[in-house]
């Protein structure tokens, strides 16, 4: 903002297991024996549907010890890895090239790391039939068998039968999303709905039931060190008390908010040292609460503070292709300065026209004036424009949301219509507030793929941020996300259990 063809996801019973050893594959869904050195991987085919599946990785380390790895495989039946997290993927035909992320690199003798990630397949989805750690092929034994990759019925959490209605021209997602969003996370849900995570952060949890890996990275005024802050476990909540322990009789400050997508679309703070600018990072201690009964830590934004990255080359949507996001934010720690966004903004930090953002906006600020109440409101930030629904004028169906924990989602499918909505994040399903046309002047978007969290977009290469507000979780995807996603999106933060 400038300042002045479905189907019913099939379960793979006990998850599909593959021992790589010696050049050979068992697979069994019973737990598999030690192998006698090298390297033991452990494959599974978390879940399958039609044209798509999901699956986990795991590496166990029973060599020398790594400070980096890559693994390496050949898909035989055409599959393609489409949304990897956890590590970095390279494919070239059916051969695959995964290496490790910035955070996971180390593997000491006898210990394990793990990635997981979402693939397309055509006419059948074989298991790998050996991999290579570093080169070296891996060996281990495990019982002879095949898994049933096939139920022979869909399991509860599914639904039992095609929604009614196909997915509009606007969008490709289901109306139903195939997954059950009480034991899933916001991003699992957004992929299972056709429009999967490109840029996923939060310093309270994990928001893919794999993700094992780092969060955030704090600094401490002591001696300048850097500390990255995991999940206690995959798919779990921050481990708080390495922040405490790092942290312990000096100051910290959070440099860098982490992607979970594997897309490498990490914030850092808008300042020497980090993304470049003339913001500062934010306190890393200012605020905790409690997820689920775990003591976190959110991200607590002031005047001053601010994240930003440039992913236009790394998977965020840019020009008019479609575009979904929510974030987790807090009522009670808003003002109207410009502008506490979380999004799509410009890569060159400058206001560069109508439809160069797209971004959620949550404050007090009444941009175009005749506002009713006093906010704080979800509005989505185009650029040139804070917008309550379709125009400047005021949308008779904004509310605010003063609510110690906000839910709030933008969506956007780029040349005719978005939606705003919001809600509670502790109870309840989500308000729509606006669904339909874009504003005039805003067909087509232009985003540009860059990623802001706490600013406008023409900020802080020269300047400095405005706004406060507090952030806890965030996602941003490809594609237009259905109503029903939406939905289980808002339950899931719901069962994340903030306090």
């Amino acid at each position: 903002m400038k300042l002045s063809h479905y189907r019913s996801w099939l379960s793979v019973g006990a998850a599909a297991t593959i021992v790589a050893a010696a050049g050979a594959v068992s697979m069994t869904a019973a737990p598999t024996a030690q192998a006698a050195g090298g390297c033991q991987v452990d494959y599974s085919v978390s879940s399958q549907w039609q044209g798509g599946f999901g699956a986990n990785v795991s590496i166990t380390n029973l060599g020398v010890p790594t400070t980096g790895w890559t693994l390496t495989w050949t898909f035989s039946a055409g599959q393609t890895i489409t949304q990897l997290w956890n590590g970095t993927d390279t494919q070239t035909g059916g051969d695959v090239a995964v290496t490790n992320a910035p955070y996971n690199g180390a593997i000491p003798t006898g210990g394990s790391t793990s990635f997981g990630f979402n693939g397309s397949w055509s006419t059948s989805n074989p298991a790998p039939v050996s991999f290579a750690l570093n080169g070296t092929t891996c060996i281990g034994s495990g019982p002879s068998g095949t898994p049933t990759t096939t139920p022979s019925s869909p399991p509860t959490t599914t639904p039992s039968s095609p929604p009614s209605s196909t997915p509009s021209s606007t969008s490709s997602t289901p109306s139903t999303p195939p997954s059950s969003s009480s034991t899933r996370l916001p991003c699992d849900i957004y992929a299972a709905g056709g429009t999967p995570c490109v840029a996923a952060h939060s310093t309270v949890r994990a928001l893919y039931s794999a993700y094992g890996g780092a969060l955030y990275q704090v600094r401490r005024s002591s001696d300048n060190a850097t500390k990255d802050i995991s999940v206690l476990t995959p798919g779990g909540y921050a481990n708080a008390a390495t922040q405490d322990s790092f942290c312990a009789g000096t100051s910290c400050v959070i440099t860098v908010v982490y992607d979970q997508s594997g897309h490498g679309n990490s914030v850092a703070y808008q300042g020497p040292g980090g993304a470049g600018g003339s913001d500062t990072p934010a306190s890393a201690t200012r605020e905790s609460l409690t997820a689920a009964g775990h003591k976190v830590y959110d991200l607590y934004i002031n005047p001053g503070n601010s994240y930003w990255h440039n992913g236009a080359s790394s998977g965020m949507p840019v020009g008019s292709q479609p575009q979904g996001a929510y974030m987790v934010t807090s009522g009670l720690h808003v003002n109207s300065g410009c502008c506490f966004d979380y999004g799509n903004s410009e890569t060159d930090r400058r206001a560069d026209g109508a439809g160069a953002m797209d971004a959620i906006n949550f404050s007090t600020s009444c941009w175009f004036g005749g506002c009713t109440g006093s906010g704080p409101w979800v509005q989505a930030d185009l650029e040139y424009g804070l917008f309550p629904g379709g125009s400047s004028s005021w949308n008779p169906n904004q509310r605010a949301f003063a609510d110690k924990y906000v839910t709030a989602m933008l969506k956007n499918n780029g040349s005719t219509q978005m939606a705003l909505k919001g809600g509670s994040a502790q109870t309840g399903s989500l308000t729509t507030l606006w669904s339909g046309a874009l504003p005039r002047g805003y067909n087509p978007m232009k985003q540009q793929g860059a990623i802001i969290l706490g600013s406008g977009g023409d900020c802080c290469a020269s300047n400095t941020n405005l706004s406060l507000g507090t952030f806890y979780e965030g996602a941003i995807v490809a594609g237009y996300p259905s109503d029903a996603t939406d939905s289980a999106v808002q339950a899931s933060i719901v069962a994340a259990g903030y306090q």
